[in-house]
């Protein structure tokens, strides 16, 4: 199950159905995408009912918010119609490229990971699109989380992975953030509980359409949850 959370995306949600259901049909994966859509005011929700013509509505549900609640319950709204034994999250911009999940779930097999993340840090993983200000931001608050909280992950503030449902389902209780921190969050209480994380260096693209959301707010409350993680973990 692949959990598709949407905030006006409506030129980018064809763009990367198309790209899922093309790469995991090739890939001979069953699979079915739920996009969960925080009642959008740019029309993204009928772009996804149209799409749900298009595919079926046993490969796309649209299953939408009435409004914007934050991404970390949108992960526990879209995990209530999940009937897949494993679920990606990633994000509809475009950034995350599907053809890394047929590597995820190699990945997964290989070592029988809990979870498997996709990684900017490591091999030959990067970013692409990012000026300056943007990288030392992800640089910075990755190097700070390293060293505050010893992850045993290489990219923490990365929302590309994979977990078995039963993982995402323990994790989703114990986890407290909202926004950014909540990825970050993830690994810590993934660690804390003993489950075991692989890493598969990706490709981060930056948006091509649309608006990024990260802004100074998300940048203080990052270092307020972190410090919160690193006081209670």
């Amino acid at each position: 199950s692949v959990l598709l959370p949407t905030y006006n995306e409506r030129d980018n949600l064809p763009l990367v159905v198309w790209l899922l259901v093309t790469t995991l049909r090739r890939s001979g994966i069953d699979f079915e995408i739920i996009i969960i859509d925080d009642g959008s005011p740019d029309g993204t929700q009928e772009v996804a009912k149209q799409l749900e013509k298009i595919y079926g509505s046993d490969k796309i549900l649209l299953r939408p918010r009435a409004r914007k609640l934050g991404l970390g319950t949108a992960y526990i709204h879209g995990m209530k119609y999940a009937s897949g034994n494993f679920i990606v999250i990633m994000d509809a911009d475009l950034s995350h490229h599907p053809k890394f999940i047929p590597e995820f779930i190699r990945k997964q097999k290989e070592g029988n990971f809990d979870i498997v993340s996709g990684t900017r840090y490591k091999g030959n993983g990067g970013v692409y699109g990012w000026d300056l200000k943007r990288k030392l931001i992800s640089r910075g608050a990755n190097f700070l989380t390293q060293v505050l909280l010893r992850p045993g992950a290489s990219d923490l503030t990365g929302s590309f992975r994979l977990y078995r449902k039963e993982v995402l389902e323990k994790l989703m209780e114990k986890c407290v953030s909202k926004g950014y921190v909540f990825q970050m969050e993830m690994v810590v209480r993934a660690r804390q509980l003993g489950f075991t994380i692989g890493e598969v260096p990706i490709s981060f693209v930056d948006r091509v359409y649309g608006e990024s959301k990260l802004g100074g707010n998300e940048i203080i409350s990052f270092l307020k949850g972190l410090l919160t993680l690193f006081a209670t973990t």
